[in-house]
């Protein structure tokens, strides 16, 4: 009796199967087919193709006896046979429980991203507890990015160890909790100027007046934090006096969006998101381009025509640092979503208040004391990578494009 306990304690109460071999179509079905005629259940499976390379991991019940787990274990290494697919069984006791606690996803991007990178991210965030459990690729040009799915570390504290690391390495690595906000995020807040656009309106039509230099000297320190931004605004303000105001339109017509701009917002919308730009700069260029890319909410400073001609002052309000966070919570609340569920995307120190009002604040190619203070930043000049953030391939955007009648350029062999 005693034997027959002590064999009963020992026997597996699930089964880890593990098949690799090269890909092709019905490979899944014919290995589940011989597990149907087992009569086991399926308690986990993944499985992902790499090159044409399959893996397939299925945890499944074990039979009721070792006769009958014995002929299981045969059946399945004879399918694989014929399959010709290499195969592993494994005896286990249960499925092994993922603690909710603790969970991250840390999305690594670089442009490339070499391996030294990759295998110092990954050493780090193993000294820090964690454990990966999953990677997908995300994108594999114009940047190649992975997402990485961590258990066992603190998002905090990984992302405070992650920071250095990503100066180190040169590469972009941002740490989000792996919960449903990341999946919920509705609001996308961003600056205008060396954010959405490339270069900065002011200094553009500051180029009208003959003070273009001066002009950028001054915005330059104001971005970097060392002037405050509303004494700077309406000192740089005063150079556009006499500038007739049909100089505004050659300025819109000359704007660059930064690369990926119309693509993010185009995939997002698509998704049910909603878009804001709130600018340190004016409303007689951001209300275009809100119309323009189809963006919901638009808010900057109203520089003062009178007879068609600039004065050289604003309007109201002035759209500062303070401003921009206010903006971001108000957006927020018409939209009837919580601060949690935005994101703020922008380059200078006058951002600071509204990246850190945000759920997720993004320093975009940002002045190095932004980048230190912002909790992710990205230092690639492509804005749609903000996607890969949000969990998003550049697969599913280009599947998207491809539904809508968009050509998206071919991507390079490797």
């Amino acid at each position: 009796m005693t034997e027959e306990f002590d064999a009963l304690e020992r026997r597996p109460d699930t089964l880890l199967i593990t098949l690799a071999g090269n890909d092709r179509p019905g490979l899944t079905s014919a290995t589940l087919a011989t597990l149907a005629l087992a009569g086991v259940d399926v308690v986990d499976l993944e499985q992902i193709v790499l090159r044409a390379r399959l893996v397939l991991g299925l945890l499944v019940t074990a039979p009721a006896d070792a006769a009958s787990t014995d002929a299981l274990k045969h059946a399945i290494e004879e399918t694989a046979h014929a399959l010709d697919m290499t195969v592993e069984i494994e005896e286990g006791v249960g499925d092994t429980p993922r603690e909710p606690a603790d969970r991250a996803r840390v999305t690594v991007l670089g442009l490339p991203l070499k391996a030294a990178a990759l295998a110092s991210v990954t050493r780090t965030i193993a000294s820090a507890g964690g454990n990966i459990d999953r990677i997908i690729r995300l994108a594999r040009y114009p940047v190649t990015a992975f997402d990485l799915h961590v258990s066992g570390a603190s998002p905090d504290e990984l992302r405070v160890t992650l920071s250095a690391e990503a100066a180190a390495q040169g590469v972009d690595i941002a740490v989000q909790p792996a919960n449903l906000v990341r999946r919920g995020m509705r609001l996308i807040v961003m600056d205008v100027d060396s954010t959405l656009i490339d270069g900065e309106v002011i200094e553009m039509i500051a180029a009208h007046a003959g003070y273009e230099k001066e002009v950028a000297a001054v915005t330059e320190a104001a971005m970097r934090g060392e002037l405050d931004f509303e004494e700077s605004l309406r000192g740089r303000v005063k150079y556009l006096k006499g500038v007739p105001a049909t100089a505004l339109d050659e300025v819109y017509a000359g704007l660059q969006l930064n690369p990926g701009a119309r693509t993010m917002v185009r995939t997002l919308r698509r998704l049910g998101y909603r878009f804001a730009i709130v600018s340190g700069g004016f409303s007689q260029i951001t209300d275009r381009l809100a119309a323009d890319l189809g963006i919901h909410y638009a808010r900057a400073n109203e520089l003062e025509i009178v007879d068609g001609v600039l004065t050289g002052e604003v309007v109201g309000e002035v759209v500062d640092r303070a401003g921009k966070a206010r903006a971001l919570r108000e957006f927020a609340a018409e939209i009837g979503i919580p601060e949690a569920a935005t994101v703020a995307i922008g380059d200078g120190a006058n951002d600071l208040d509204m990246l850190a009002a945000a759920g997720l604040g993004i320093a975009y190619n940002a002045k190095p004391a932004v980048r230190s203070a912002a909790g992710t930043a990205i230092n690639v000049p492509y804005l749609d990578t903000i996607m890969y953030l949000l969990g998003i391939s550049r697969e599913e955007i280009e599947a998207a494009d491809a539904e809508a009648g968009i050509v998206t350029p071919a991507p390079p062999l490797l």
